[in-house]
């Protein structure tokens, strides 16, 4: 019996997920890492095991429409956020080729995906001054348009 080609998303027979499973996936995962919380707590949340929720960010179980529904409330994010940053390969389905996940030699084409850019952005939000935080915030964007400096002899 053929397969529907529902996993691959290609029109092809092959048991790969589909590339938009692997990026709502990926946009749950980004969420949950940027609110510290686990895949356990998650789970509990929406009433599943943590393994579930790693069958879900890896995109190899496709989520639902009303298990979306149920992240984005414990999540505390609109819908449209998992599918936010959809690649255009993914969205006419043709030459994607999934990004395996938070890695630290991520490249530089999604600065999201390194695990460096989460620990920052969690660290920048357990900063109690708002206003301390704010300064950090214009510091970081001034030096990130200020030109290399020289090195020091």
């Amino acid at each position: 019996m053929a397969k529907s080609g529902r996993r691959g998303g290609r029109g092809d027979d092959s048991d790969a997920p589909s590339p938009i499973d692997v990026h709502v996936g990926t946009r749950v995962r980004l969420r949950r890492t940027l609110l510290g919380m686990s895949q356990e707590k998650l789970g509990q949340a929406i009433g599943l095991t943590f393994q579930q929720v790693q069958k879900y960010e890896r995109g190899a179980n496709r989520i639902g429409a009303s298990r979306l529904y149920d992240l984005s409330r414990v999540l505390d994010v609109p819908i449209s956020f998992f599918f936010d940053d959809l690649p255009a390969e993914v969205e006419s389905n043709d030459g994607f080729s999934p990004s395996q996940g938070f890695r630290d030699d991520a490249g530089d084409s999604n600065p999201m995906a390194k695990r460096e850019t989460l620990e920052l952005v969690r660290a920048y939000y357990r900063i109690p001054d708002a206003q301390l935080r704010r300064r950090l915030f214009d510091l970081a964007k001034a030096l990130a348009t200020t030109p290399a400096m020289r090195p020091l002899k």
